[in-house]
């Protein structure tokens, strides 16, 4: 059950759950339903731990993107696996409710890639990873790259075994993003600051959208840059070959 929409149902790796949005009368009690709630996201969190621990034994640096649709998060994955081929042995989780379009996309940059529809589920949880991670040679992989459902609700509450959220805001969906969605850009190590190439088409401010992200997690890691022209690309993909060495020091 996601803690903020309210679907629920047990998910698996093929089919995802249904959202269920009764009448409030026919609602369970507000205390039954907290106490589900705690027990979806308990089971969820196991799972997850059980993810991290296979992933780290294994040496793979995870990560989690996450965004809103549109933010520009599959094309700078492309342009990053074709970046950095040469360096790492990458792969990837494709979530998506329908469609199997951004995976046949990373599949064209020859990195392995397998797709997760949700159906109605609005996010990635770690059970559906869990399935995926079955079809990899994890002894293979540097970094496995994790594209969650466009949202920034719901997967900020599901933990998938990941070493890092990665939250992707474009300059086009405005600089208060982050105090609209607190949760997410809170739950988020690195805030990618996408598509900065557009800015002198754009009404926004730069400053004022990482002083907005600041305010809601003062430690993250913020990089500017765009898929497009490349510019700050070099300063991602070092914190990249630093995430890896690290994963590799712990196995």
């Amino acid at each position: 059950m996601c803690i903020t929409c309210g679907c629920e149902g047990e998910a698996t790796h093929h089919h995802g759950h249904e959202h269920h949005h009764h009448d409030p009368s026919t609602q369970p009690h507000q205390g039954r339903r907290i106490s589900v709630e705690t027990d979806i996201l308990a089971r969820n969190d196991r799972l997850a731990a059980a993810n991290r621990s296979l992933l780290s034994h294994s040496g793979v640096f995870t990560l989690n993107l996450v965004s809103s649709p549109g933010s520009g998060k599959t094309t700078l994955l492309e342009r990053t696996l074709r970046d950095i081929s040469g360096s790492f042995r990458c792969a990837v989780i494709e979530g998506d409710q329908q469609t199997d379009n951004d995976a046949v996309r990373i599949a064209a940059t020859g990195v392995p890639v397998r797709q997760i529809n949700t159906g109605a589920g609005c996010h990635l949880d770690a059970h559906m990873v869990g399935h995926a991670l079955e079809h990899f040679d994890l002894s293979r992989i540097d970094i496995l790259f994790i594209e969650n459902v466009g949202n920034l609700v719901c997967p900020a509450s599901f933990d998938l075994g990941e070493n890092h959220k990665v939250v992707v805001l474009s300059v086009t969906e405005g600089e208060d993003k982050p105090l609209k969605y607190p949760q997410m850009f809170h739950a988020a190590d690195v805030m990618l600051l996408n598509k900065v190439d557009l800015l002198p088409h754009l009404d926004f401010s730069v400053d004022r959208c990482l002083e907005m992200a600041r305010r809601v997690r003062p430690d993250a890691s913020i990089f500017q840059l765009s898929a497009r022209s490349g510019t700050g690309l070099d300063v991602w993909y070092d914190w990249l070959d630093a995430g890896v060495k690290g994963a590799r020091l712990k196995t």
